[in-house]
C-alpha cells in the first residue's frame, strides 16, 4: 500500500480513532501510540500522535488528568468527556456513510469490469 496514500487518508482520521481509543479506556500518550501500533497502525510516529493529542484537548474533547511520574514530569491522562463522545459518535456516523459508499463504488466498479472482460 502507497504509504503516502495512507498517511493522506488517516490525516482525517487519527481524531476519531484516537478517541475511540481513549473512550474504551484513558490513556497517555505513550499508550495511545502504543495501542495504534497493536491494531495495525504500525507507521504512525509518536509525535503526530502527540501534537493531535494537544488539538483535541485544545478542542475540549477530552479531559486531561496529570498524573505523577517515577522520573521526569507528570504524565497526561487522557480520557474522553461528553464533548468528546459526541463528536466520536458523529465520526462513527460519517466513517459508516463514508465506507458504505466507497464499498459500493469498489464493488460496481469490479462488477462493470467483470462484465467488460466477458463481452
Amino acid at each position: 500500500m502507497g504509504k503516502q496514500q495512507m498517511t493522506e487518508m488517516l490525516k482525517g482520521t487519527l481524531e476519531g480513532i484516537v478517541l475511540a481509543i481513549v473512550a474504551s479506556e484513558p490513556a497517555y500518550g505513550y499508550e495511545i501510540t502504543a495501542k495504534l501500533r497493536d491494531e495495525g497502525f504500525s507507521d504512525i510516529v509518536e509525535g503526530t500522535v502527540y501534537a493531535l493529542l494537544v488539538r483535541i484537548e485544545q478542542r475540549g474533547l477530552v479531559d486531561v488528568t496529570k498524573v505523577p511520574s517515577e522520573k521526569g514530569p507528570p504524565r497526561k491522562v487522557y480520557s474522553l468527556n461528553a464533548q468528546g463522545g459526541e463528536y466520536l459518535e458523529e465520526f462513527w456516523k460519517s466513517w459508516s456513510f463514508l465506507a458504505e459508499r466507497i464499498e459500493q463504488l469498489h464493488n460496481h466498479h469490479h462488477t462493470d469490469n467483470a462484465q467488460h472482460e466477458g463481452e
